[in-house]
């Protein structure tokens, strides 16, 4: 409708990140707040994404991979993506396969055992067992065991200054990966060359969100809470019939929580909020930092970060949020 004086590219010329006019086969493509240049590709879990006059061209790798978190005080994100909160004083199975009536042998099970950590009650995963026929690896006090041996499963153990992993090949069934923060995080990776199904508070893996409360009874349970007891390894074990929350519990810790926590909504983590919701991350760090109350209050808060960066790297985004001051990692943050 009027003039405005600048400076435009010529027909067919468009301008880049850089302020220069190009043609349409050099435009950038944007991902996270950084730009890729044309035939670049970013990788994530499931596709690969070329940059192709400034669009993203994705194509589905033939083997997707799923992972189960379970983190803090009990909260899990299912392998389809459900989300719950569970406090429990019990071993409880995270995954297992053989879940099927007809089939009943298990080549795999992963046994999560919680123990209480605050006045509040609640709990924190601190070990965890892995049952690989006869072969068992146990994590626990930030180290790890191994007994028996199963020539038909290949493990590697890789470690770094804030992880233990373990990379699990059961031929022809299941490649894992296994992430253990030697706190109360852990992953499980799981990419499947079998249509086996799984079972556990992990889900049954079969891409639908709505029936991940399957129990071992094979209905699907009405709440989080008649599913997690279903679960039991022991079944003399106590029930739980509610969740506690820790901010209602300690309220005087609820203003040092959320400061804390907006890490996650500030600036730092700002490439990252249009591919992963923090919200149940935010909501998440809150819970744990008000229910860590003897001590461990700091790394309770720092675990639940780290969550929502692992979330994040996940898609491709690799975000630089610990410091000297906040969450340090003292060697390794110099070296």
């Amino acid at each position: 409708t009027k003039c405005e004086s600048g400076c435009v590219c010529t027909d067919g010329l468009y301008e880049n990140l850089d302020g220069r006019c190009v043609p349409a086969e050099e435009c950038p493509c944007e991902y996270g707040g950084l730009a890729y240049g044309k035939g670049e590709q970013i990788h994530t879990e499931c596709e690969i994404c070329t940059c192709s006059k400034g669009k993203w061209k994705c194509v589905q790798k033939s083997r997707c991979s799923s992972t189960c978190n379970l983190y803090g005080e009990g909260h899990i994100t299912t392998f389809d993506g459900q989300r719950f909160v569970f406090d429990g004083n019990c071993e409880y199975i995270l995954a297992m396969d053989g879940c099927s009536v007809n089939r009943p042998v298990s080549s795999f099970k992963i046994v999560t055992e919680n123990v209480i950590c605050g006045k509040s009650g609640v709990t924190c995963s601190r070990s965890i067992s892995i049952y690989l026929g006869n072969l068992t690896i146990i994590l626990r006090d930030e180290t790890f065991t191994v007994s028996g041996q199963n020539p038909g499963v290949q493990y590697k153990v890789k470690q770094n200054v804030l992880h233990l992993m373990f990379d699990v090949i059961i031929p022809g069934k299941y490649n894992m990966t296994l992430i253990w923060n030697k706190h109360m995080n852990f992953f499980i990776k799981i990419s499947r060359e079998t249509q086996e199904t799984i079972c556990g508070l992990c889900g049954n893996y079969n891409g639908n969100m709505k029936d991940d409360f399957e129990t071992r009874s094979k209905y699907v349970a009405s709440n989080e809470l008649e599913f997690v007891n279903s679960w039991k390894e022991n079944p003399l074990c106590g029930d739980v019939y509610f969740v506690v929350d820790p901010c209602s519990k300690n309220p005087y810790r609820r203003a040092w929580a959320e400061k804390t926590c907006s890490i996650i909504n500030s600036q730092v983590f700002s490439a990252c909020h249009n591919k992963v919701n923090r919200m149940p991350f935010y909501e998440a760090c809150v819970r744990d930092s008000c229910g860590c109350d003897i001590g461990g209050d700091c790394e309770c808060m720092c675990d639940a970060i780290a969550v929502y960066a692992m979330a994040c790297l996940d898609k491709g985004i690799c975000i630089d949020w610990r410091t000297p001051e906040f969450c340090p990692v003292y060697c390794e943050y110099y070296n």
